[in-house]
């Protein structure tokens, strides 16, 4: 499903991609953001607490098999993925925040996604042959928060050296999903074509209703219709290459290639629903920010009291 050649630019990419997004951040945004933690503690409960839930409840209604069961659980314990801050920011999204819950989500993930995929895959009973070690996990996840913590002494140290990886990474996460769907849909046309229907209303359902559950519980915790939105993208849109490089962890062979399906159109998939979100969340907040400045000009200027 992915040439050797593909495994390893992935491979490469997310530790780039990771030490983008770690010379996003300085000590600094910490200490701010957890003044007033409220939005992401929303966002971890949403990242680890509906996403998991919803792939567990898609794989039980829809009567996944084990391999794309697995996948789909797997997929949904993921922390967020880098790419949601690009669409943060085009959604005209609060950046800060969705930089800050991928980077919280991600370093979490080391503890909380195992813990996860145990019980979820003990719920649902899968057969041992499809358990995802621990150790795969966790080794994958540790490896890829050292270069997110050398990204952030990079920004301290040298701030314009910090700012330019920064960029680079952010356009890397673009150009390795836009290089993996150019080479690996034509490549797996027959594939796409046989795959039954259940597995993507799975692999697209997931996405979907995380951002639905993700904007409606910030909605109820009274986040800003901004905020909210941008909590909505950030669950939504999981790792998808992290879950790919655990998967070819794990397995090998012909449990590889099921395993890998769901991880794999989910990626392609988030892509385009994401684009499609991003558009309608712009629309809205550029007419939020129309009817602001409307009754700015209505109400006029504060005048000063006598």
């Amino acid at each position: 499903m992915l040439s050797e050649f593909e495994t390893q630019l992935l491979g490469v990419m997310m530790m780039l991609i990771m030490l983008g997004m770690g010379a996003s951040l300085t000590f600094k945004d910490f200490r701010i953001a957890f003044r007033k933690p409220k939005g992401i503690l929303i966002g971890l409960v949403c990242q680890y607490g509906i996403m998991p839930f919803v792939a567990y409840t898609l794989a039980l209604l829809l009567g996944l098999a084990p391999a794309l069961a697995i996948g789909l659980i797997l997929m949904g314990c993921m922390p967020g993925g880098t790419t949601s801050n690009i669409f943060a920011y085009f959604s005209k999204g609060t950046l800060a925040l969705s930089i800050m819950m991928t980077i919280c989500s991600t370093l979490v993930a080391v503890a909380v996604v195992p813990l996860l995929l145990a019980f979820y895959s003990g719920l649902k009973d899968l057969p041992a042959e499809f358990t995802v070690p621990a150790g795969n996990v966790a080794q994958v996840l540790v490896v890829l928060i050292v270069p997110t913590l050398i990204g952030i002494v990079l920004r301290k140290w040298k701030p314009n050296v910090g700012a330019t990886i920064e960029l680079i990474g952010g356009l890397l996460g673009v150009f390795v999903i836009l290089f993996l769907i150019v080479t690996w849909v034509p490549r797996n046309h027959m594939l796409l074509a046989t795959t039954p229907w259940e597995v993507y209303v799975a692999a697209v359902g997931l996405g979907i209703v995380g951002m639905l559950l993700g904007f409606g519980l910030s909605r109820l915790f009274r986040q800003d219709p901004v905020r909210s939105r941008t909590i909505a993208l950030e669950t939504g849109i999981q790792n998808g290459p992290l879950a790919v490089l655990i998967v070819l962890l794990t397995f090998a062979g012909e449990k590889q290639q099921q395993v890998l399906l769901i991880p794999v159109l989910y990626s392609l998939f988030i892509v385009l629903t994401s684009s499609a979100v991003t558009v309608w969340f712009r629309r809205l907040s550029t007419r939020e920010e129309l009817a602001r400045d409307q009754a700015k000009v209505v109400t006029g200027p504060a005048r000063p009291v006598a």
